[in-house]
């Protein structure tokens, strides 16, 4: 696979009228690529590239029932109490006791809230248009399942990670981001810009950080990044035949 077609894509889904938001990075992490709207919108930017790794940042596919397994849960988790934890899956099992909390996948579509079922149906047609699971050798067209939010918990370690919606916390997620080398401007430059007078008047200049949507969408597209150019710093949670999860391996370099 040539390095200097690949395009790395991070898909966001929300509970949105315009649900998806997704963003493009290249193999020199130039962002290529940010915008929004429905499905329809994101697979027709993923189906015209000839070379590329897509993550998304919703569950692949409702749990399998593994952790229903008395064989499993007695080999991977011998302490686990009997008929508890069984309605989610074996990743985001693993994930709860290194301390993070992920939603749990149900184990049928019709119980999953709107966004997860978006989510479902957008690796399906990505399996259509000939993506294959992460990892395949000799294989242009990869998909892989990241939690955003779990990755910037990874990052910042045992920092309080703000919440997405607010200015603190589009701040925070920027800063992580811009430390991390991608082509964002520095949030902190943010401060330099607040007057008195500003303050007063109620204006905060926010035009140079992104919504939280957008900072998701190249949060998942950087891991991609990851998944393409250097696989050694994501471990993968979870069983193969569930959906694995892609997280960073280590905490963010302060």
């Amino acid at each position: 696979m040539s390095d200097f077609a690949k395009v790395f894509i991070g898909i966001d889904i929300s509970t949105h009228r315009n649900p998806f938001t997704y963003a493009a990075f290249n193999t020199e992490l130039e962002l290529m690529a940010l915008g929004g709207g429905k499905s329809e919108d994101v697979l027709a930017f993923a189906a015209g590239q000839n070379e590329a790794f897509i993550c998304v940042n919703a569950p692949y596919q409702p749990n399998q029932g593994w952790m229903q397994q008395l064989s499993l849960r007695q080999s991977l988790f011998p302490d686990l109490a009997p008929g508890r934890w069984t309605d989610l899956r074996v990743a985001e099992y693993e994930l709860y006791l290194k301390g993070f909390h992920l939603p749990h996948t149900p184990h049928a579509v019709e119980e999953s809230p709107k966004w997860m079922r978006s989510g479902f149906e957008i690796y399906h047609q990505l399996e259509n248009l000939g993506y294959k699971k992460f990892p395949v050798e000799d294989t242009e067209r990869q998909f892989l399942e990241t939690s955003t939010e779990t990755a910037f918990q990874v990052w910042i370690d045992e920092g309080n990670l703000l919440k997405a919606n607010t200015l603190e916390g589009r701040l925070q997620r920027q800063l992580v981001l811009y430390i991390s080398n991608l082509p964002l401007a520095n949030p902190l430059k943010i401060f330099e810009e607040i007057t008195r007078h500003k303050l007063l008047q109620g204006i905060i200049p926010t035009e140079t950080i992104y919504a939280s949507t957008e900072l998701s969408a190249m949060t998942a597209a950087y891991i991609g990044w990851l998944a393409g150019t250097n696989p050694d710093a994501l471990t993968l949670f979870g069983k193969e035949e569930e959906g694995r999860i892609a997280l960073p391996r280590e905490a963010l370099s302060l």
